[in-house]
């Protein structure tokens, strides 16, 4: 008799891609191409992934900008550091406190008043100037040639743009891209961004004549280019005509965000993810609560086991909801919140029979939850939002690098083009990742000034012995986290192949505030793929889950990808997610 880790090997649907030399594994096969093309050319990882998740910012354009955010973490072989480049803009300086609050009852609304300083250019350039060995010209050429040359629509770009019709049909200088001849583009016709193209080869230009002695200085001018030349200008020409607050000092002054790395151990693995900035520490959290179970022995997938990890996820998810905000404006109690002692308090209040009906309460620590609840932070007890959850949150992309001197880069670059305004002229639609603040001022991610939202983008690394074991990330909003623990355990605890675990069938909990405005809460809801089977969901609904089913391989579940390393053996997998358009390249 099959068991279920034999059904999901047995049904894969597509192969693994294995290597020995480079691996990338990206959102879409030309970004993966990308990354490809420059390790074949001399490049390193950091030169790939950069390559890669600009052209992601080209071939998918509904959920990911060249003018967005675009969280990076690496490991460098060479000093065998991991390094975080927080790759997200800050509210601009005009933004006020109150300002949604005031006008909004706290709703952050969908538009140009959202948008705050575009970071992904500086993350970059930032990534290639400290890590990489090649030019803006050579890394941002297979981007160029994308939005210039254009490429056929693929089904995802599709259908994103028609949910998103009306949004897209709302501004003039949205439409003219997103909706030539006045429609959505059809899977297979060619899907131009001539005006992005032409910033891009005017960053190019702007470090080919620079005439700067290095590589390094080269970087510099095609940095000043967008944050000091005709880019930003133009943006903020448009930003105060239009009614926005981006300004030429917001763009001057800005500087993305050097910074160590989160981390837990797991078994005998370590677990690398971004500060509590972005959700970030929940990836390692969920973990130290689940390593005081055996959740091998619980089955893969089993009622047991999907109850255990959906209660840990729900934990979690309460502290992050009370406790995560830029640390730089936020007292946010990270080494707490990560230590072993805490969870094992928290994991008392994991009950194997019965789950909780709403998200629980957060831990008590530095700010206890009745100190959190004065300061405005309360427990919601009201579900809003659209009845199945399935249109909740916006969405991103992910690629991952391995290359042959062991270098990692893992990198979740994003912002939806249908929620904010292009600016005429540039094809860009400056970051609206201020979607992810809360109007309210009294929330730890709260809007001020100069403060970052917090993201859902949260790119990791697992090592093993010393050594990288997996590069690993997704989109999916609050199912980020989720989808990667999944993928985690379906690798490390229950020995599946990378493209096994990224297509094994999933679950996600939205028992708590979605992320992004206008902040949907489903208190117990548990969605479910129906691959589970039936009986598991009669079970979860048993022990008090609300249970949800979505269709099988939605992509509201993440496109997780990853590579995992065989340092013994001199070998590279990789799981590309068909949920998306996702795909792996490598030899």
């Amino acid at each position: 008799m099959k068991t279920n880790l034999q059904d999901s090997v047995q049904n894969r649907h597509r192969p693994v891609v294995s290597g020995t030399r480079h691996m990338t594994v990206a959102g879409h096969h030309l970004a993966a191409q990308a990354g490809f093309t420059i390790m074949e050319s001399g490049g390193n990882a950091i030169d790939a992934g950069i390559a890669s998740i600009m052209t992601l910012a080209v071939v998918q354009p509904d959920v990911v900008n060249l003018a967005g955010v675009a969280p990076i973490i690496v490991y460098l072989a060479k000093t065998k550091e991991i390094v975080t480049i927080s790759g997200l803009g800050v509210w601009p300086k005009l933004m006020t406190n109150d300002y949604f609050q005031s006008r909004y009852d706290g709703v952050i609304p969908t538009g140009i008043e959202r948008s705050v300083v575009p970071a992904a250019p500086d993350a970059w350039i930032t990534a290639l100037s400290r890590y990489g060995t090649m030019t803006f010209k050579e890394v941002a050429s297979a981007a160029v040639s994308a939005a210039e040359e254009g490429f056929p629509t693929h089904h995802f770009l599709s259908d994103r743009i028609k949910e998103n019709q009306s949004l897209y049909a709302s501004h003039v200088s949205n439409a003219e891209i997103y909706l030539p001849g006045g429609r959505p583009p059809e899977p297979g016709e060619m899907f131009y961004q001539k005006e992005a193209a032409a910033c891009l080869k005017y960053m190019v230009d702007e470090e080919v004549n620079s005439g700067a002695p290095t590589r390094e200085a080269g970087l510099m001018a095609a940095r000043r280019a967008f944050y000091e030349g005709d880019i930003a200008k133009a943006i903020v020409d448009f930003h105060e005509k239009e009614g926005g607050f981006l300004r030429m000092s917001d763009f001057a002054e800005f500087n993305v965000a050097i910074e160590a790395p989160v981390s837990t151990t797991y078994r005998d693995c370590e677990v690398f993810s971004c500060g509590p900035w972005c959700q970030g520490p929940v990836f390692p959290m969920m973990l130290n609560l689940l390593e005081g179970y055996n959740v091998k022995k619980m089955r893969h997938n089993s009622a047991s086991y999907v109850h255990t990890v959906a209660e840990a996820i729900k934990l979690v998810f309460s502290d992050r909801e009370h406790y995560f905000g830029d640390p730089r404006f936020v007292d946010v109690p990270i080494d707490s919140l990560l230590s072993k002692e805490y969870a094992g308090v928290r994991r008392k209040l994991i009950d194997e029979r019965r789950a909780w009906d709403k998200m629980p309460p957060p831990g008590d620590l530095s700010l206890g939850i009745a100190e959190a609840e004065q300061r405005g932070v309360i427990l919601p007890d009201a579900a809003q939002g659209d009845r199945d959850g399935a249109g909740s949150g916006m969405d991103t992309s992910y690629a991952c690098v391995v290359d042959s001197a062991g270098n990692v880069f893992s990198g979740t670059p994003s912002d939806p083009s249908y929620d904010g305004v292009v600016v005429p002229g540039t094809g860009l639609c400056p970051s609206t990742r201020g979607s992810q603040s809360r109007g309210d001022p009294n929330h730890p991610s709260s809007v001020v000034p100069g403060k970052r939202p917090r993201l859902t983008p949260n790119p990791a690394i697992v090592m093993k012995g010393n050594r990288p074991l997996l590069p690993i990330g997704t989109p999916g909003g609050d199912a980020q986290a989720q989808s990667m623990l999944q993928v985690f355990l379906n690798i490390v605890e229950f020995g599946m192949d990378p493209q096994s675990a990224v297509e094994a069938p999933r679950f996600m909990s939205q028992s708590f505030p979605n992320s992004f405005a206008p902040n949907d809460y489903f208190p117990g809801r548990l969605n479910l793929e129906p691959r589970m089977g039936k009986a598991i969901g009669s079970d979860l609904s048993d022990r008090g889950h609300a249970v949800n089913w979505w269709a099988d391989w939605f992509w509201r579940l993440g496109a997780v990808c990853t590579i995992k390393i065989d340092s013994d053996q001199g070998t590279l997998q990789a799981g590309a997610d068909p949920r998306n358009e996702s795909y792996a390249v490598g030899r």
